[in-house]
């Protein structure tokens, strides 16, 4: 298997600045990123992320992500779903500390503000745990039925610097975004495994589909492109 990161926990918090419940998320998402899970936990930047943020958008495909929401539009959930899939699990502000409490203001949270920071990191830390606690599967981005098994964790970081490596390329004309692909070629290629290698495109193609759908329907175009990438990544790499 590619050599890939360690499972982690994403934690994408709402971009409402013009609201008190938007800061919450934002301060309750870095208690939980600093102090309660640092090891666990790497954040997702929800506006680089809707402007077509590959690896942040790689990283809630790949792992599990929790939205941290400030109020019942649910901004950061409806995001992660739309452009990666549904967030694993979620948290909302104003169901945990009310519709009608004042928080302050968005540059300057009272003291109940101060509070309901506390509040909503206790509450998504805990999910956490259960999400690493579960088995996850990458291809599809949900929860496997089966055994728990915990993965270790290293240190947290930002999830477009998250090291999981993607691809970009054409194939029937559809700009595709593949995971994984680039550490799949690096692997191939300490294999000793070059374009010209017997079944090297079938392989690559049935390694790729570990982490992405691919349809049957589509194979002979995918390892037609696939091949052709590996031939370029191998050429660079002898160059």
């Amino acid at each position: 298997m590619p050599d890939l990161p360690k499972k982690k926990v994403g934690i994408v918090a709402c971009s409402g600045e013009e609201m008190a419940a938007g800061t919450v998320t934002r301060l309750a998402a870095l208690k939980v990123l600093e102090q309660l899970r640092p090891a666990e936990t790497v954040t997702i930047c929800l506006p680089l992320f809707l402007a077509g943020g590959e690896g942040d958008r790689a990283f809630a495909r790949f792992y599990p992500t929790i939205a941290i929401d400030g109020c019942d539009k649910r901004c950061a959930a409806r995001a992660t779903e739309q452009y990666s899939g549904k967030p694993a699990a979620g948290v909302v502000v104003t169901d945990l500390v009310g519709t009608e409490v004042n928080l302050g203001t968005p540059r300057r949270l009272n003291e109940i503000g101060r509070s309901a920071v506390e509040t909503v990191a206790e509450a998504v830390a805990p999910l956490v745990d259960e999400l690493l606690g579960v088995k996850w599967s990458r291809r599809s981005g949900a929860v496997v039925e089966g055994t728990p098994q915990p993965e270790e964790a290293v240190e947290a970081k930002c999830s477009c610097g998250s090291g999981i490596p993607v691809l970009t390329l054409t194939v029937e004309d559809r700009r595709e975004t593949l995971m994984a692909v680039p550490a799949i070629f690096e692997q191939f290629y300490q294999q000793g495994k070059r374009p010209d290698t017997a079944g090297v495109a079938a392989e690559i193609l049935q390694t790729a589909r570990l982490y992405n759908p691919i349809a049957d329907g589509a194979t002979p175009a995918y390892e037609a492109v696939l091949l052709r990438e590996f031939d370029h990544y191998c050429q660079k790499r002898e160059t």
